[in-house]
């Protein structure tokens, strides 16, 4: 078949041309997974409140074939990673619009609660697909503020409204009450992954699967995380040919935020502890 632009004789024809071309619309899912207040996506944090009108927009085109996910995340907040995949969800139902999903450097963890969310989920042979556990770290301080002769003073009405206090020694009931609660987050992760990779998965290897394990895209394939490996541009082009129209979606920040950087006075102390969790968050990637 030659790959001459076609010459069409009247704008008539043209125009019709120009309506039956397929539309993808990409919705860019890449950073952290975190609680946020609702304002403009910063660049490396994801959450609900900030991309409920992307996602909304995702699915807006009255000629959309698909949507795209271009998912890059080390994870973060379950419980953001299932809004985020809920609300997607809802909206490819309610339009009976598919969703192919493709992994970039990271879908791991929540990263990889997301990717889920795809009817079709893709990965490059490179990516670190699964993480599929919970994670809870911090640091105990309680012989540091000793050695300084510092005291520390709680007050609180409840006998468990402390836990796992960094400045406290640290309480075998405490660990054990959290090991609990990561157990049912881990109940709920391995549900949704299994709800909607179904038959796919290969259920002779759910111990490895769902065991924190992360894995490159070939051996993601294997287990049934990923459908194909392939990157989004050739995937897509291949799926809906040349004449195939991307609608890259950006989020947006205020004129204030932008004349400032990014940023306002503010929310300068937070954004940089934001960034050194993230930092460790992709270092455990060795990104």
């Amino acid at each position: 078949m030659s790959d001459r632009p076609k010459i069409y004789r009247n704008p008539r024809q043209w125009l019709q041309h120009r309506r039956n071309r397929p539309v993808v619309t990409v919705l860019r899912l890449e950073g952290v997974i975190a609680p946020g207040r609702g304002t403009p996506l910063r660049p490396g944090s994801l959450n609900m409140n900030a991309l409920q009108s992307m996602i909304d927009q995702a699915f807006k085109p009255s000629r959309l074939t698909a949507v795209a996910l271009q998912v890059n995340s080390p994870g973060g907040s379950p419980v953001q990673s299932a809004l985020i995949s809920d609300a997607i969800r809802r909206r490819a139902e309610e339009k009976k619009v598919p969703v192919l999903a493709f992994a970039e450097d990271v879908a791991a963890s929540g990263g990889y609660w997301l990717l889920a969310a795809g009817d079709e989920v893709f990965a490059h042979s490179a990516s670190v697909v699964g993480s599929i556990g919970v994670i809870s770290a911090s640091f105990g301080f309680q012989e540091l503020i000793q050695r300084y002769g510092i005291e520390r003073r709680i007050h609180t009405a409840g006998e468990k409204k402390v836990m796992m206090d960094p400045f406290s020694p640290e309480k075998e009931e405490d660990v054990a009450r959290l090991h609990e609660i990561q157990k049912q987050i881990h109940e709920q992760f391995m549900d949704h992954v299994k709800a909607r990779r179904g038959d796919k998965l290969n259920r002779r290897r759910y111990k490895e699967m769902f065991s924190g394990e992360i894995f490159l895209g070939a051996e993601a394939q294997r287990m049934g995380l990923i459908d194909e490996l392939g990157d989004m541009d050739s995937v897509l082009r291949a799926r809906f040919g040349k004449d195939l129209v991307l609608k890259r979606l950006t989020p947006r920040s205020s004129p204030i935020r932008r004349l400032l950087g990014g940023a306002s006075a503010p929310d300068l102390a937070a954004q940089a502890a934001s960034e050194i969790e993230a930092r460790t968050s992709w270092g455990r990637f060795g990104l």
